[in-house]
């Protein structure tokens, strides 16, 4: 119950749609997590063997279309949200600036991306300005929700636009989670927006200093 308790947190979700997302995310997670023999190796929340998939043909703020091989090599760490959003999404890069500073020379192979549910408002130029202020080496994707589609389905994130009380004006209720791949693209880690600052860098530092399938594979008997 506590860690089904911990990843209900981890999102802005209205209760007139708690029991769908519950169904489509949290469910399968769950099972996953029961069925690996080893049992939970983070203090975040281990998703290492769940279904969830990050397939995506995307725009980099390079003006790139990349795929999840893009980033392959480094530890990629995958939060949704909008520039206008008011709290949650720069509180979150900000909360990854400091995983990153903190892992010191190792933080050069974990890669934040941002990834906007916006497209109406946040344009090329808007991310570029928006999305290295809190580190430059933090990337962004963007694309229509058609190309968005696959990738927020593939990770069952939930986001909804929500009218303002201002004419013309809206803002988003969104999973307010990051999702953490290894260097080979595997989802290994749901990180709820509120998660304690240490336990992040430990999960991290364990990232880092898995070896690649190919060096293990490879490895004198």
């Amino acid at each position: 119950m506590p860690m089904f308790a911990g990843l209900l947190s981890a999102y802005s979700v209205r209760p007139v749609l708690l029991m769908r997302w519950v169904v489509l995310a949290v469910l399968p997670i769950l099972m996953a997590l029961a069925c690996s023999p080893g049992g939970p190796r983070f203090v975040n929340t281990d998703i290492t063997g769940s279904a969830l998939q990050a397939q995506f043909h995307l725009t980099n703020l390079q003006g790139q279309r990349v795929g999840l091989s893009h980033y392959q090599g480094r530890v990629l760490v995958m939060f949704f949200g909008f520039t206008q959003c008011p709290d949650i999404c720069p509180t979150t890069l900000q909360q990854w600036r400091r995983v990153k500073q903190d892992l010191g020379p190792m933080g050069q192979d974990l890669q934040v991306v941002f990834v906007s549910l916006d497209p109406e408002r946040d344009t090329a130029a808007v991310l570029r300005q928006y999305v290295p202020q809190f580190d430059p080496s933090f990337d962004a994707l963007m694309g229509t929700a058609q190309e968005l589609d696959p990738l927020v389905k593939g990770l069952k994130v939930f986001y909804e636009k929500v009218p303002s009380k201002v004419p013309g004006q809206y803002t988003l209720d969104h999973t307010a989670a990051s999702f953490v791949f290894d260097r080979q693209g595997r989802a290994r880690l749901l990180v709820r927006q509120s998660a304690d600052h240490a336990t992040l860098v430990s999960d991290m530092r364990v990232l880092l200093r898995e070896k690649p399938v190919e060096a293990v594979a490879s490895k004198p008997q």
